[in-house]
């Protein structure tokens, strides 16, 4: 379906943005991965599907490294049709003791590259007259966390700007929507179950679903491949019309 198409996808070396590069790739389109940590492994995987795939090393908190990313997807493949704005971090703390300079770097990171990324992919995407903007944003985009001030706001922020991006293109072939994961079963979310099951003394089923009970009435988690169906699903013909949504893949917990 996506043959010939060129996708993006930034903080995409593990889990919730290696999930949507896969999908896509296995789509047929062209892959730029983006991230920290092991590349070769994750360019293998996508690579395994049939897809070309490349690879930068951008710094999302930083505007000039991030053009430097979409002049190198443009120039290797000939094109940039699909970005999935992905890169995030986290910092847990109350207000009064929230790090200013991790403040700035979740800002930074977890929405104005989106911003960034959108306003310099918007006029290539704008002159071919299709496109397709994903944004991952968070059920922290549509509902709030004790603790989590500065990835609460960002969310927040990202579901406003992909409101605001659907609507300037409205009455053209580029769409722009969210995709509001709850808990998903990544590396890093599996590292704390394991540390909840040891320090409990629990099996870690038991562990899981202490981590899912407080907000995810399903008790399952969500997986990086249901979420790059639903970026298949925004990238396709049925998606045309789609625009401005934020999705919510979060068992439930939106519903309470």
């Amino acid at each position: 379906m996506l043959k010939g198409k060129t996708a993006l996808v930034t903080g995409s070396t593990s889990g919730i943005g290696l999930g949507i590069a896969k999908a896509l790739a296995a789509q047929g389109a062209n892959i730029v991965l983006n991230g920290f940590g092991d590349v070769d492994g994750p360019m293998a995987e996508v690579t395994a599907l049939g897809a070309k795939v490349s690879y930068h090393g951008a710094d999302m908190s930083k505007p000039l490294e991030i053009e430097a990313m979409i002049q190198h997807a443009r120039t290797t493949f000939g094109s940039l049709d699909i970005l999935v704005n992905n890169a995030g971090i986290q910092h847990v703390a109350r207000i009064e003791n929230f790090p200013v300079e991790r403040w700035d770097a979740i800002i930074a990171i977890n929405m104005s590259s989106a911003f960034h990324a959108t306003r310099l992919v918007l006029p290539f995407m704008l002159e071919k007259n299709w496109g397709r903007i994903i944004n991952v944003a968070s059920v922290h985009g549509l509902v709030a966390s004790a603790e989590k001030s500065a990835y609460v706001a960002a969310k927040h922020g990202v579901i406003g700007l992909t409101k605001v991006t659907a609507l300037e293109n409205a009455t053209t072939g580029v769409t722009c929507n969210a995709i509001c994961p709850g808990w998903v079963l990544t590396p890093l979310v599996q590292k704390q179950v394991d540390a909840k099951a040891a320090a409990l003394k629990i099996s870690n089923s038991d562990a899981t679903k202490l981590l899912l009970g407080e907000k995810e009435p399903s008790l399952q988690f969500t997986t990086p491949e249901e979420l790059g169906a639903l970026a298949v699903f925004f990238c396709s013909p049925a998606g045309n019309n789609v625009r401005g949504v934020a999705w919510n893949m979060d068992g439930g917990w939106t519903a309470q």
